[in-house]
């Protein structure tokens, strides 16, 4: 049976990130980067194909927790005859590519067993492994190589060769310790020398300690507000500036199923609403560094942006099926790469634009090649901005004329007319003018079906989007218009299943795949930012509890939720979901601040 995908824990570098098991198995780890090949793959197969287990032998009692504001894992294993910590770390800042594991008894003994099983390619090339000297001349390691990939494992006490994996068992007793690493190098170059865990470790907490400091953020649910934050950081590749929307590939969003993608690379719309995000909690720096890449990554001619890149910006990512996984939960196929890269969403640039003006509202100063760019992007779209797209959900069946597309079209005109007549920036203002007001009239009289008193999904239906939420949120009108609070209801009425909502309704068929999938959760925080702009501040509240009790024991959430199952689906952890989390904050602490107000100003009357 596949690990429950909220059993797992997420560790990293911000460069790229492992899952580890409540047992204590790193199930997923590609090294050196993000998108790079996985060395371990159980996640999406068996142990095969690839993990690093340390545990206990016995059955224990589990409990973990994050130390502090960082993504040092801490878990404690009860077992009767003893208690066992193990730390698990991937050290920041430091440009190597480390995975820490420092195991410390307790109290009593505790028998523990230590499995590495690595597996490149995917879980599909078995290196050649041997035991090595190290750096330093009394040293002995395990190197693991194929290819340009060399694992490097160290440790108190080695794992031995037993059969195509390294195994080991041993007890452990009250105040001793054990470290271990694996570390990722070039097999081309020479073994690096060992870390200093214990300074490595004081670094990365104070560093991620330091960093989560910097939040401006004060309102209801902090403490869930700075986690999310931490995870956005953690999928920010901070070398390069990329930053990915989940960790992991082909968990699937319908258990059994196909749909199954790869979310291991940079969406400009989901990189936008992470800045968002970023940018309303005191991270202005994060922005330019983001900026920074987007220019470099979408360098050329406006009309060959993409609507994602690989985390240094690269732009060939070819789907393919890996046939020799069987997949997470038997959901085939496991796929690589995303083909939905060729795909045209008009909405892209309104998510970009948004982003990079309330970077300029809080100080941000353009480069001159930044703002060229982004005026030769909006140009562009002034020549194309009325033709159908795929839309925001990567819909693979016919293109549409979507209403969220056309809403951040109108959006992409907006901002860019701010960033003239606000912050003095040239462009053809009076173009983008004209344009503005075009695209309103044409969403208000094709996208609004009046007998249904709602925005639809596209021009050519009834059915409702969960994306309409986003009417109010981006300007395109004021949240007590009548036509908003009729799409926000019709939204709760069509979309909502077992108290959280849907994308869209699977059975239109819209999307062109097969089977269903589970509410989306970060539908289901837009409703919450949407009630809390709208005055329901008491629904808001109410969903927003009920969706914090789905993150796992650490804080962290996937992409969907399968309520009969009562388990998370989808890749994890999804930044969407947690961008639309801080979201949902701001918006009910906005929105107490104003009844607030309004109640202030009626006692003063």
């Amino acid at each position: 049976m596949s690990t429950p995908i909220e059993d797992y824990a997420v560790i990293g570098d911000t460069e790229t990130a492992a899952l580890v098991s409540m047992e204590g198995s790193v199930d997923w780890l590609c090294l050196p980067r993000f998108d790079s090949p996985s060395c371990f793959t159980a996640l999406l197969g068996t142990p095969e194909h690839g993990r690093w287990l340390i545990g206990p032998v016995e059955p224990a009692e589990t409990t973990r927790s994050y130390r502090g504001d960082s993504f040092i894992l801490e878990t404690i294993h009860r077992t009767a005859s003893g208690v066992v910590k193990v730390t698990d770390l991937m050290p920041l800042g430091d440009g190597r590519a480390d995975l820490v594991r420092v195991v410390e008894g307790l109290e009593g003994e505790v028998e523990m067993q230590h499995e590495w099983v690595v597996r490149l390619g995917y879980g599909r090339i078995r290196p050649w492994v041997a035991h090595s000297p190290g750096h330093e001349l009394d040293e002995e390691v395990i190197t693991a190589i194929a290819g340009n990939d060399m694992l490097v494992l160290r440790g108190s006490r080695l794992p031995r060769p037993d059969g195509p994996h390294h195994r080991d068992r041993w007890t452990v007793r009250a105040g001793e310790h054990y470290n271990f690493s694996t570390t990722w190098v070039a097999s081309y170059k020479p073994i690096p020398p060992p870390l200093d865990i214990h300074s490595r470790i004081e670094a990365t907490l104070e560093r991620s300690s330091r960093w989560a400091s910097r939040c401006t953020y004060e309102g209801p649910y902090r403490a869930e507000v700075v986690r999310s934050l931490l995870t956005l950081r953690l999928l920010t590749d901070t070398r390069r500036g990329g930053i990915v929307a989940a960790a992991t590939t082909s968990l699937p969003e319908d258990f059994g199923g196909v749909r199954n993608w790869d979310y291991r690379y940079c969406w400009l719309r989901d990189a936008s609403l992470t800045l968002e995000s970023l940018l309303k909690s005191g991270y202005v720096g994060a922005t330019k560094l983001w900026r920074d890449w987007l220019v470099r990554a979408i360098a050329g001619d406006p009309a060959d942006m993409q609507i994602m890149y690989a985390v240094d910006g690269g732009r060939e990512l070819p789907e393919r099926e890996l046939e020799h996984l069987p997949g997470y939960a038997d959901s085939r196929p496991v796929r690589i790469g995303n083909g939905a890269v060729g795909q045209k969403q008009t909405d892209v640039l309104g998510e970009v634009m948004i982003a990079l003006e309330d970077a300029r509202a809080q100080g941000l100063q353009e480069s001159p090649q930044s703002w060229a760019v982004q005026r030769a992007l909006v140009n562009n779209l002034a020549e194309h901005w009325d033709e159908a797209d795929h839309g925001l959900w990567e819909i693979r069946g016919p293109l549409r004329h979507f209403t969220h597309s056309r809403v951040m079209v109108w959006a992409a005109f907006d901002r860019a007319i701010r960033a003239v007549e606000l912050h003095g920036y040239e462009g053809d203002v009076e173009t983008w003018r004209d344009l503005r007001e075009r695209v309103r009239a044409d969403i208000l009289t094709k996208g609004w079906n009046e007998e249904k008193q709602t925005f639809t999904q596209h021009y050519d239906t009834d059915e409702v989007d969960a994306s309409l939420l986003l009417i109010p949120q981006v300007g395109f009108l004021p949240p007590d218009d009548p036509r908003v609070l009729g799409t926000v209801a019709a939204v709760e009425r069509d979309l909502m299943r077992d108290g959280f909502l849907l994308r869209y309704r699977t059975e239109s068929g819209v999307d062109g795949l097969a089977g269903d999938e589970h509410p989306f959760l970060a539908c289901s925080w837009w409703l919450v930012s949407a009630y809390a702009l709208t005055g329901q501040v008491d629904k808001g509240h109410e969903l927003m509890r009920r969706l914090l009790a789905l993150l796992n024991d650490v804080g962290l959430v996937a992409e969907e939720y399968d309520v009969q199952g009562d388990r998370q689906a989808g890749n994890f952890p999804q930044a969407f979901s947690h961008l639309t989390l801080i979201g949902a904050a701001y918006a009910l602490r906005d929105a107490e601040a104003r009844a607030a107000a309004t109640t202030e100003q009626g006692d003063s009357a």
